[in-house]
């Protein structure tokens, strides 16, 4: 009898795509002698090169990916239509997922999602569990290439890394508009307090649709330089990381890096990052980290609790209070936390 074959197509953005990792995990523990392949699009499929377990990884929307949508079991984290119907149209014989978007009648296995709102890990997790698979902890595993970790520092050291105090990483940036960004030049101000008052530099992460977020920074800028598997070998250097909600909190809170995550329009109970090797995540308090509740100091969460948030919109129609009353000092309160016991770390 032939190897089974289980396709799964991921979260299609990059933070939950990291957020669905204890999920994937727990398929891989259930379906330990099948050959697990991600179908995954271009902008987060370079993510399941440092997820341990992974057979085969396609990258949809390239050459003959769909010829490839092949298996015996498809599971379906994106709660699309149009990802159901890729699965039914490839002929994948089982195709499971939450029952959403009239989607039902395409799947042979449908899962109905949580009653309440949940943490999207938990939320991935639910649906495996539905679908017969025991849950692990909920926490994401990366191994990043040694290759890449190397190639890193490279570059860091090439783009003027002196090597010399703590580098701390700061990723302006985030996608679904301006709301979720915190002004540059608090960042900027961040940026001076790690030279000054910690010896250190800073080095400046993002996409190039990012560098209107970056003006005013002083690091060392990568802008635009990195794609995901050097970002994540840039991040295994650094003694922490300060940004808002976006894909690269989630990367190094799953990376064991320190984060102080900045939270706007976005409610933090429910995408607060999951850190690597550590407890779940519980609903914090204003300026409460993580560790608080666990016993684990790495994901510091920063939001104001004024009357419109969150309203997850993509601008703010009004005066942006929920970033621009978070001040630079509590960042610096929070890395005050953080980089004692982490810049004698090795790599």
């Amino acid at each position: 009898m032939s190897e089974q074959r289980l396709l799964v197509l991921p979260p299609n953005w990059l933070g939950d795509a990291v957020m669905a990792l204890p999920a994937i995990r727990d398929l891989r523990r259930q379906f330990g002698d099948a050959e697990l392949v991600i179908a995954a699009r271009p902008s987060v499929a370079a993510l399941f090169k440092a997820v341990p377990g992974i057979n085969r990884i396609i990258t949809l929307g390239s050459g003959d990916a769909d010829k490839a949508l092949t298996g015996d079991i498809g599971v379906l984290f994106p709660n699309s239509f149009r990802s159901a119907w890729l699965l039914k149209r490839a002929g994948v014989r089982e195709r499971w997922g939450y029952s959403a978007d009239f989607r039902g009648w395409l799947l042979t296995k449908a899962v109905r999602r949580p009653r309440r709102r949940v943490h999207f890990g938990e939320y991935y997790q639910t649906l495996v569990r539905e679908l017969g698979c025991q849950n692990g902890p909920l926490v994401p595993q990366l191994d990043v290439p040694a290759a890449k970790v190397d190639a890193a520092a490279t570059l860091l050291t090439q783009a003027g890394w002196r090597h010399t105090g703590p580098l701390v990483a700061i990723a302006p940036g985030a996608a679904f508009g301006h709301a979720k960004r915190w002004p540059s030049d608090r960042f900027g101000a961040v940026a001076n307090a790690v030279a000054e008052e910690f010896g250190g530099q800073c080095v400046i992460l993002g996409r190039a649709e990012d560098r209107d977020a970056s003006h005013g920074i002083k690091g060392i800028d990568l802008i635009g330089r990195t794609d995901l598997l050097m970002l994540m070998g840039v991040l295994a250097h650094c003694r922490a990381l300060v940004a808002n909600d976006s894909g690269a909190l989630h990367l190094a809170a799953a990376l064991g890096v320190p984060v102080t995550a900045i939270y706007g329009p976005t409610d933090e109970r429910y995408s607060l990052p999951l850190a690597g090797g550590r407890a779940r995540p519980a609903d914090p308090e204003p300026d409460a980290s993580l560790g608080e509740k666990t016993g684990q100091p790495a994901v510091n969460a920063l939001f104001e609790p004024v009357f419109c948030r969150p309203c997850g919109l993509r601008d703010c129609p009004i005066d942006h209070r929920c970033m621009r009353r978070i001040s630079p000092a509590r960042v610096i309160d929070s890395l005050r936390i953080q980089l004692p016991r982490e810049t004698e770390r090795s790599i």
